[in-house]
């Protein structure tokens, strides 16, 4: 199984909106459609804010990892953060998510990209030992706040 990167444009927006809503209920993600639509069509469009790739064939993807970008003083330019990863449960456990973090973040750092953030919960285990075999690891001292408003 491949885990080739298609940067998803809005002739995939039918192909990535089932993924996205699969995601979503199976971590009790709750947006409504409206909501999940007006959040995925800026990065389709182009937004310089974050982007969306399709995992595997564009016609067939089986999965989909979207980053949105800032801006980082500390890392001295442009930072990332995986705000979404997903592979289809049908086809997990074979690397491709672990390929697709080593992956994109060589093919960032060619556009400019310093740091590549993510957040995972503290009790799932198996997604913690992922990313650390793709190279991420806590940051001693640092805890993620966030504000919702």
């Amino acid at each position: 199984m491949s885990a080739a990167l298609t940067l998803a444009t809005t002739e995939h927006f039918d192909r990535l909106m089932p993924l996205v809503t699969s995601f979503h209920a199976e971590e009790g993600i709750t947006l409504s459609d409206e909501d999940r639509l007006n959040a995925v069509q800026p990065l389709l469009d182009g937004s310089p804010h974050g982007a969306a790739y399709l995992i595997g064939p564009p016609r067939a993807p089986i999965g989909y990892i979207v980053v949105s970008f800032g801006w980082s003083i500390e890392f001295a330019g442009m930072d990332g953060f995986v705000d979404e990863l997903y592979v289809r449960p049908g086809v997990r456990g074979r690397g491709i998510a672990s390929e697709v973090l080593i992956a994109l973040p060589r093919a960032l750092a060619g556009v400019g990209l310093k740091a590549l953030h993510l957040e995972v919960n503290t009790s799932n285990k198996p997604a913690q030992r992922l990313y650390r075999r793709a190279g991420f690891s806590l940051r001693d001292g640092y805890h993620l706040m966030t504000r919702t408003f």
